[in-house]
């Protein structure tokens, strides 16, 4: 009879357990993702998240002060992902340090801007006049893109975005060029003749690009959309891939749109438009 009333007991303790793990499963439906971002300015994706929470997402936003953590971090598995860079400065970055990361959606552009306090327009930019803009050799490339577009220099023929001063064939104004790293091209705005100044730096130095910038990047700049990054064997996770298309629904499009008035432009386009 005892060994009955075990055996009727251990059954119901069994029943129990498996009756609170799978309530406990049913309440933890929600699935945490680390998303590593650059600067201050969050209020796109804080938009997503707030979406991604109706769905059982919930995102954590890990701020880092530079374009180099973000992507070792994500490598080495403290993030899920990452949304800071461009596909340019991805591809790039990935191959210099060898890092098994890959694209699983494109985001927006936000337009490099060349910001002056002397002067109003690229015209007024003196002979010898002194130019800032990023050392780092992806970024300097956009950066020499950007003078290109705006008339005051000519690169070499088949430029590859790769930035190195080497690369100018013709400064007719004889510009001189001082290169440091992008947190401080905004700092040294009263000391030059104007700053390339990436936007998300640009947005936290209190400069709006659309209206301070003396020239702004194209629109169509292809190699400068931004991506969010996973690791490659993560590239396929259903959570992460949600998050994506989440960023890219319509309603995310006319946020970001209403919220930036064009410094940052929605681009939701396909990752082969990217060369993945």
């Amino acid at each position: 009879m005892r060994k009955l009333v075990l055996a009727v007991l251990v059954l119901v303790l069994a029943v129990l357990s498996a009756a609170c793990s799978d309530s406990s499963s049913a309440k933890g439906d929600t699935v945490k993702v680390k998303l590593g971002v650059s600067g201050t300015d969050h209020r796109i994706w804080n938009f997503v998240a707030d979406k991604a929470k109706k769905e059982g997402i919930e995102v954590e936003i890990v701020t880092f002060s530079d374009y180099v953590q973000p992507n070792l971090a994500l490598a080495e598995g403290e993030l899920d992902a990452n949304s800071f860079q461009t596909v340019s400065y991805f591809n790039a970055f990935i191959k210099e340090h060898k890092l098994d990361l890959v694209p699983i959606a494109t985001t927006q552009i936000a337009p490099m801007g060349l910001y002056s306090e002397k002067y109003k327009d690229v015209k007024e930019i003196p002979k010898g006049g002194k130019i800032a803009l990023d050392n780092e050799a992806t970024n300097m490339g956009r950066g020499l893109a950007l003078l290109q577009e705006a008339g005051l220099i000519k690169l070499e023929e088949g430029f590859n975005g790769i930035g190195s001063l080497d690369k100018v064939v013709e400064n007719p104004k004889n510009l001189e060029f001082v290169t440091m790293t992008a947190g401080h091209t905004p700092r040294v705005m009263p000391d030059v003749a104007a700053s390339i100044v990436n936007n998300g730096i640009a947005v936290d130095a209190g400069l709006t690009p659309r209206e301070d910038a003396i020239f702004l990047e194209s629109e169509t700049a292809t190699p400068y959309i931004n991506i969010i990054a996973v690791r490659e064997e993560e590239k396929d996770n259903k959570t992460l891939k949600r998050l994506g298309e989440l960023y890219q629904q319509d309603d995310t499009k006319e946020f970001i749109e209403k919220e930036y008035k064009g410094n940052s432009i929605p681009t939701f386009v396909p990752l082969s438009n990217i060369g993945w």
